[in-house]
């Protein structure tokens, strides 16, 4: 990977005041990284197929209408999606107080005093020219302040504040990637659970039947007392598998329902009533291209826009090398008595045009830019990090996948011959032609491969699951954004990601 730094121009204390209305401002280039053309893994191109579902509803190749309900649900019932509109919400409020300094600020006043001066001094006079001691005097005006942002401090800061109000939106995105990865792998586990307990109970049935049949055989005197024991022990040991799996099943639909924000025990009998089937993938997987990551995967898009960010605080620090220029200035009425107020004389104004220069700080100013630039040095490591962390997500989701498939299909080969064993060997035994060990251990290695399968088949899914949640799947581009609508960046990420830059008022 190569690493390109953001670009900002030099400053210099000497800048002739000639240059200074061409606007001396830094800003940041979008960084350009050598990503691999396609995924490492063998397995992408297997999983691809032209007829997968898109990303931004990966769940729907699941066929699984409970669960395509419990995803709509917690996009509008979650605590976390909450907090995520609480954070897009807090940084609209810094874009639009950002905003507010490119503008003259406009403050209104009024006062009314009432002076008594004494006689012996200044009072004397007045009331010996005809004047009124005590006076009063009433005043109203408005007064302006407005900073010439010649050097782009201003921009900067607004540039900033909207690289940031674009990162928590991308942020809020992320929270939906995470979330609905999170609440179908808890669905998934419910089912695998579920399915996993069943096979214990069939299992425990089987294994009373046949404890059945020995007790009656040792009562015709077929058979040693031992073999009894032995189908008592089995029996017991497949029994208390359950009470575990049971509990596991109790944490899990808990889990499931906090996601969404319900409390415990909410999604109980909806999870009863549509059985207990681990959903399996009806279409095939679009993994796309790892170019794509950078588009799709909306840590990657945060990263971006917080490294933007911080990249134009450096523009900030910078515009301090040099002057600040400012127009002020009030117009008001002023008067002895209020209906004074409106006489031609009462009106005043002023106009106060200045600057301030940082001639001498004592190195604060470059020190200032420093810590800055060392920021930024710190947000495009991390950038960085999280797109080399990205491509190993998927690499291994990939990975994880496919092996896990194979384990489950050879799993799936055991299972049936395991059944088939079970049913020669008991055979077998009633025959007189095996002892009662062999059909133990058949009915042992039935119910330890069964229980594999079943988890097998969930951690299938949820292995996919997470190959989704790899790829940024969850979301997309025509999804309304909450509370705000922002203005897309210079290069956006993504074609289509224009949107309109809200008004400041």
């Amino acid at each position: 990977m190569r690493r390109q730094t953001y670009v900002w121009a030099s400053t210099t204390a000497t800048c002739a005041l000639v240059l200074v209305a061409l606007g001396c401002t830094v800003g940041p280039e979008e960084p350009q990284y050598d990503l691999p053309d396609a995924w490492q893994n063998a397995a992408a191109a297997d999983l691809q197929g032209d007829d997968g579902a898109p990303l931004e509803t990966w769940w729907s190749a699941l066929g699984d209408t409970l669960l395509d309900a419990l995803i709509t649900e917690a996009r509008s019932s979650s605590p976390d999606i909450a907090a995520a509109v609480g954070r897009i919400r807090e940084a609209h409020g810094y874009r639009r107080a950002a905003g507010g300094d490119r503008w003259p600020q406009v403050q209104a006043s009024g006062d009314w005093s009432r002076t008594q001066l004494p006689e012996s001094g200044l009072g004397g006079v007045i009331t010996a020219i005809g004047g009124s001691n005590p006076s009063s005097l009433w005043q109203f005006g408005l007064g302006a302040s407005w900073e010439i942002d010649l050097f782009g401090r201003v921009r900067r800061q607004v540039e900033a504040a909207n690289a940031n109000l674009q990162a928590s939106v991308e942020d809020y995105r992320d929270v939906l990637v995470t979330l609905y990865a999170s609440v179908a792998s808890s669905y998934v586990e419910v089912r695998s659970l579920q399915v996993r307990l069943e096979y214990a109970k069939q299992n425990a049935e089987s294994q009373q039947e046949t404890l059945e049949i020995v007790e009656a055989r040792l009562d015709a005197g077929l058979v040693p007392a031992l073999d009894v024991a032995r189908a008592r022990s089995n029996l017991a040991n497949t029994l208390a598998t359950i009470p575990r799996l049971e509990v596991s099943l109790e944490i899990a639909r808990n889990q499931l329902a906090i996601l969404l924000g319900f409390p415990p025990g909410h999604l109980d009998t909806r999870l009863e009533e549509n059985g207990g089937k681990v959903p399996a993938p009806e279409t095939a997987i679009t993994a796309g291209l790892p170019t794509e990551l950078l588009r799709r995967r909306p840590d990657v898009r945060r990263s971006e826009r917080q490294l933007a960010a911080q990249t134009a605080r450096i523009g900030v620090a910078t515009a301090d090398l040099y002057p600040r220029f400012s127009l002020g200035g009030t117009i008001g009425l002023a008067g002895g008595e209020f209906n004074d107020l409106g006489e031609s004389g009462s009106s005043t104004w002023s106009l106060v045009p200045g600057f301030s220069w940082n001639l001498f700080t004592g190195g604060k100013v470059r020190g200032l830019i420093e810590v800055e630039e060392g920021r930024t040095e710190q947000a495009l490591a991390a950038y960085e990090q999280t797109v080399l962390g990205a491509l190993a997500e998927v690499e291994n989701a990939l990975t994880a996948l496919r092996q896990e498939e194979i384990r489950r299909d050879r799993l799936a080969m055991a299972v049936e011959a395991s059944q088939q064993s079970v049913e020669l060997v008991q055979t077998q035994y009633l025959s007189g032609l095996t002892d009662f060990q062999s059909y133990l251990d058949a009915q042992r290695s039935l119910t330890t491969q069964q229980d594999q399968f079943a988890e097998s088949q969930g951690q299938v899914v949820t292995n996919l699951i997470q190959l989704n949640r790899a790829l940024g799947g969850g979301w997309s581009l025509a999804d309304p954004v909450p509370i705000v609508t922002i203005a897309a960046p210079k290069d956006a990420p993504a074609k289509g990601d224009e949107q309109g830059e809200e008004v400041n008022r």
